[in-house]
């Protein structure tokens, strides 16, 4: 059976930001541009789109309704965002699959970006139904065992969670080829990670999880980084240490001086490069992974 690194497939998308800078320097500058042009969106966004993000943005649970409606109203940026991450994403696998090396082609707008759009819509839906049945099924399951006594009834919940919890994993996991395999086809592959993975399950399981407890290092490290030179740019310029966490949150008044102040702009840059960064290493398992299956390639 063909199989892969769990290690090698998790650090390859550190190695790609190691060994290719200028790509990474192309892709932050990519998403400098999408941070600005995120500012401008924010800034000219009508009042009705607003109160739909702050809605979303609420710790309240939404009715179905009102979900939807704020689904809705904010569609146009959810779609805008998610051909952002459909961009960045065949960027990687440009890269890793094709061997491209121009930086500016890597990130087009065509038929692969719009194909793993579709694909995340799908699951999109499809996770929703999951979630639909789970919530059924947990309902008749809890139903039963409440006329069997409080312990059993505990005990058939807690199950349920587990259950669901297993259930999401098993699929997210057997299904995560899904996007790559788009891309190398032509087509879209809803199902076919299915076969790819079959047996890869803990070199997969492994892989993930070794590479996100590597981004959340690596974001601690940034951050850590980035407060205290913050810092003290913001003290020698006369300001007060609190004002640098201020830049993480939305100004009071969203307009162009607000979003744009030096600071703002500091974080703005770190966050393009810590993004560009992002996206090759949570992509590249993925594609790592594929090759290694599929094309012999490790």
């Amino acid at each position: 059976m063909a199989g892969f690194s769990p290690t090698d497939a998790a650090l390859e998308g550190f190695r790609i930001t190691k060994e290719r800078p200028r790509k990474l320097l192309a892709a932050a500058i990519f998403m400098f541009l999408v941070s600005v042009l995120q500012v401008f969106i924010e800034v000219s966004m009508p009042d009705e789109a607003r109160a739909a993000l702050a809605a979303l943005g609420s710790e309240d649970t939404l009715a179905t309704g009102a979900l939807l409606e704020a689904l809705a109203i904010l569609s146009p940026l959810l779609l805008l965002g998610l051909l952002i991450q459909s961009m960045m994403a065949a960027a990687i696998y440009r890269i890793l699959l094709r061997g491209q090396t121009g930086s500016i082609r890597l990130f087009r707008v065509g038929p692969a970006e719009f194909r793993l759009m579709a694909l995340a819509l799908i699951y999109v839906v499809l996770f929703a139904l999951l979630m639909a049945a789970i919530t059924v099924v947990g309902f008749v399951l809890a139903a039963v065992a409440s006329g069997l006594g409080e312990g059993v009834l505990v005990l058939v919940s807690f199950l349920c969670w587990v259950g669901a919890v297993a259930l999401v994993i098993v699929l997210g996991v057997r299904l995560s080829l899904a996007p790559v395999i788009t891309f190398d086809r032509d087509k879209l592959a809803l199902f076919d990670s299915w076969n790819v993975t079959r047996g890869q399950f803990w070199r997969l399981t492994g892989a993930y999880v070794l590479m996100i407890a590597l981004v959340i290092l690596a974001f601690v490290v940034t951050i850590l980084l980035f407060l205290p030179a913050a810092g003290i740019a913001v003290v020698i310029t006369g300001g007060s240490f609190g004002e640098i966490f201020q830049i993480f949150a939305v100004p009071d008044e969203p307009t162009l001086a607000a979003y744009f102040q030096p600071l703002r702009v500091a974080y703005m840059v770190v966050s393009s490069l810590f993004s560009a960064f992002w996206y090759a290493v949570i992509a590249a398992p993925g594609a790592y992974a594929y090759r290694a299956l599929t094309h012999g390639q490790a």
